[in-house]
């Protein structure tokens, strides 16, 4: 016999003003730049407010990164790197999340694009909680974490340097505060069972 189950999906947003995309990478082997994206968006559904069951549509603006240095930053966005006149943006999608280990640490399984290559990868989120602001919107915040190597997006351009080793590392650590929106426009899902 089937019925009928009706549940609430919730959407979330980003509140970007309160969130922070980064990154870190070895210079020189001796140290780490640090860098961020300013501008970036994202389409997050949970089933009620249940972030286990989290789709993640996350998009960002190639040309928006930053790292503090102007011409490091355009060389970053040219053809030996993100090539972002060509390739816009930057995206990750996901709809696996797992539960949280005795730490409240949960791994975020998902397929992340850049310049049209799709790796999938593995984050590892922290979990902060939820709160209310003074004006009554209802908040979540996350730590997001995780390693990749640029190589594998074909991001491979490097310098030998002069007394051995190379300029710039090829793993690239995510360093991510997420702070998300309840949107109250939930809508109403059918599920069928058997």
């Amino acid at each position: 016999m089937k019925k009928t189950e009706i549940i609430q999906e919730t959407k979330w947003s980003i509140d970007s003003t309160h969130s922070e995309i980064g990154f870190k990478v070895r210079h020189l082997m001796i140290s780490n730049v640090k860098g961020t994206f300013k501008k970036f968006d994202a389409s997050i559904y949970t089933t009620e407010k249940d972030f286990t069951t989290a789709t993640v549509d996350l998009w960002i603006d190639a040309a928006s990164i930053s790292t503090g240095d102007d011409s490091r930053d355009e060389h970053l966005k040219g053809p030996d790197f993100l090539d972002v006149t060509k390739y816009k943006q930057i995206s990750f999608t996901s709809s696996t999340i797992g539960k949280p280990d005795h730490s409240g640490n949960q791994e975020l399984w998902g397929e992340l694009t850049i310049k049209e290559v799709t790796k999938n990868i593995k984050l590892n989120i922290q979990f902060g909680g939820t709160a209310t602001d003074p004006w009554g919107n209802e908040k979540a915040g996350f730590t997001v974490t995780g390693k990749i190597n640029r190589s594998e997006w074909g991001l491979v351009w490097n310098t030998a340097m002069d007394a051995g080793g190379i300029m710039v590392g090829d793993e690239i650590s995510v360093l991510c505060e997420i702070e998300l929106i309840y949107q109250v426009n939930s809508k109403e899902k059918m599920v069928l069972e058997a």
